[in-house]
């Protein structure tokens, strides 16, 4: 018997979290996940599974929260909104039907003014489509409208 994916839970920098369904995400592709060991700001040794980037298409339906969000900030203008103004997503767990999930870290690198810590990421890329998809890319290399091209 195999797992199946049942959802994507986001993390965004400021703590904040956004739950989405499968049957609202489209084009997905996330791109070379590899498996390292180490700590996080002094934590405790543990396995960390950075990958090199993401791509993905979210449809209208994900516009929105779970109750079990901690999210003000997606409850007062969207979470479509809040992923445009606030381009600061860290990390995902990709959730399994058998109850586990697996996290996955995304490329980072602060906007921020040196010596000044800010949210945003360089590599991540956010747009609104003319279908009323999201569509978010991080990556190193590429941005949405090199991935999607600029007439989505």
């Amino acid at each position: 018997m195999t797992k199946e994916m049942t959802a994507f839970k986001f993390y965004f920098r400021n703590g904040e979290t956004w739950t989405i369904q499968r049957e609202f995400i489209g084009d997905l592709w996330i791109k070379q996940v590899t498996t390292s060991y180490g700590r996080i700001n002094g934590g405790d040794f543990q396995k960390i599974r950075p990958c090199e980037g993401i791509k993905i298409e979210l449809f209208e339906e994900a516009d929105h929260v779970q109750t079990d969000d901690i999210n003000l900030g997606g409850l007062e203008m969207g979470m479509f909104e809040r992923a445009l103004k606030y381009e600061d997503i860290l990390k995902i767990d990709i959730q399994f039907d058998d109850g586990k999930a697996e996290q996955i870290y995304f490329p980072y690198l602060d906007k921020g003014t040196p010596g000044q810590e800010g949210l945003d990421n360089k590599y991540q890329s956010t747009k609104i489509g003319k279908d009323g998809h999201l569509y978010i890319v991080i990556d190193a290399n590429n941005t949405v409208e090199s991935v999607y091209g600029k007439e989505i």
